[in-house]
This record gives structure tokens, sequence and C-alpha cells, in this order.
């Protein structure tokens, strides 16, 4: 481990409407395990940080804390050096990460992942850290585009676009934590008129270059139903593969 802390932020404090579920998205199970416990679970599986700051809404805590501290056998930091503790989500996604950014230590790294990510493989985070530690300040998992892109006004549409040149970014995002905080800072200081929808859009905003390495399709955004359907049928083909070599 390198000498300077990193910290992982696991964001779940959204509620996920378009999922349709009873349960706040980060709750909902995929064969038994919630999103939440499998994501927090590869964090801790992987090695490679120092602590995990799960964001959660208020009435969710309860349910995470049990999930992934108080079992004493199944829970993701059972057998994991990185301790786990909770932070209070706020209403949009960079009011939770803010609220995180303020509770851990400003030296070293910070990884912010989305908790319905869930299928996301440990050695996506080790590419991402790699790339941190060799000197960028900020590094993005990013996927070609696949599909044919246009850009619209209403229904009606003005061009296609060149999609070369276009990405679909994911998560883990892995930062320097006093940069990060420092653009947080300064987002809300300023509150400019645009939606940061990842962490790498605030970044850029304050004037640094974020470094992109190559994704992974598994580290793909549970978001409606069909998410579920894809990752269920993505987990049975590796229980098979493994039962196949044992």
């Amino acid at each position: 481990m390198p000498a300077s802390p990193i910290t992982a932020v696991v964001v779940a404090a959204g509620q996920g409407t378009r999922l349709g579920a009873p349960v706040p998205k980060a709750f909902v199970e995929l064969e038994g395990v919630s999103l939440l416990a499998r994501s927090v679970g590869m964090l801790c599986a992987c090695g490679l940080v120092d602590e995990i700051v799960v964001v959660v809404h208020p009435d969710m805590e309860a349910l995470a804390r049990t999930q992934l501290v108080d079992a004493p056998s199944t829970s993701p930091s059972a057998s994991s050096p990185a301790p786990v503790r909770f932070v209070h989500g706020g209403a949009e996604r960079v009011d939770s990460v803010w609220a995180a950014l303020q509770t851990i230590n400003q030296r070293g790294l910070v990884l912010v992942h989305d908790a319905a990510r869930a299928l996301t493989p440990p050695e996506l985070v080790a590419r991402l850290l790699q790339e941190a530690h060799a000197g960028a300040i900020g590094v993005v998992p990013v996927l070609p585009v696949a599909d044919t892109i246009k850009r619209l006004h209403g229904s009606t549409v003005l061009e296609t676009v060149d999609r070369s040149q276009l990405g679909a970014v994911q998560t883990p995002q892995v930062f320097d934590a006093a940069l990060l905080y420092a653009c947080y800072q300064d987002y809300y200081q300023q509150r400019p008129d645009f939606v940061a929808t990842d962490d790498a859009s605030l970044v850029e905003w304050h004037g640094h270059t974020v470094t992109a390495v190559r994704g992974d399709s598994r580290a793909f955004k549970i978001t409606n139903p069909i998410d579920l359907t894809l990752a269920r049928a993505l987990l049975a083909e590796s229980a098979a593969e493994v039962e196949a070599k044992s």
C-alpha cells in the first residue's frame, strides 16, 4: 500500500425511482445480495483501499449497517482491513459526495463509486489507481460510445454527432483528495449554473485535466428493470464458469 491513504466513497443515498422497487435502489437485492453490499464487497475484496465511506439516506442507515457491518460472517467488511463507516447524504448526488468529502482525510486519494454499478470488477479499481499513482490528479473509466448520437431540439434532430471523440464515463472515479475537496468547496461557494452529473465534471469546471482509462462493460449502472435482468444473467454466467473450472 502507498504511504498516503486511499478512501473510497460509495454513494447510495438516492431513491432510484426508475427501477420501480419498494426500497431505494442501493438496497435492491441481486441474487440475495443488495447492490450496495456488492459494491462495498468489491472494494473490500480488492484490498486497495484503506477506508470505505458509505453515503446513505438517514432512514436507511440502520439497514445499511446491518448489511455491511453487523452481520458476523456475511458482511463485506467482516474479513477486510478497510473499516466501513456511514455519512448521511443530501438531496442530490453532489450533496452526498460533498457530505462525505468533509469527513475524510485530505491527504492521498479518494475513489468515488456509485452503489448502482454493483458488478464493477476489482481490476478496474486497480487500473484507475495505477494511473493515479503515476501522477494523474483525476482518472475516470470510459467506454467507447456504440450508438449513433443525435443532437436534438425537442423532437427535431439538429445533427448527428461524431461519436469517435465521445466516451461513456463510469465509476469508480479517482482523484487527489485535496483537489476534489477544493473543487467541491468552490462549487458550493460559487454555485455555477451547470449540472454536475459526475465528480470529474466539477474537476474539469475547476480547470484541471482528467485522464481517461479503459472502462469495463460490467461496470454498467443498474437503473431500469432490464438492467437487473442483465445483471442476473451475468452472475449466472460467472457462476457457471466457476463451476466448470472446479
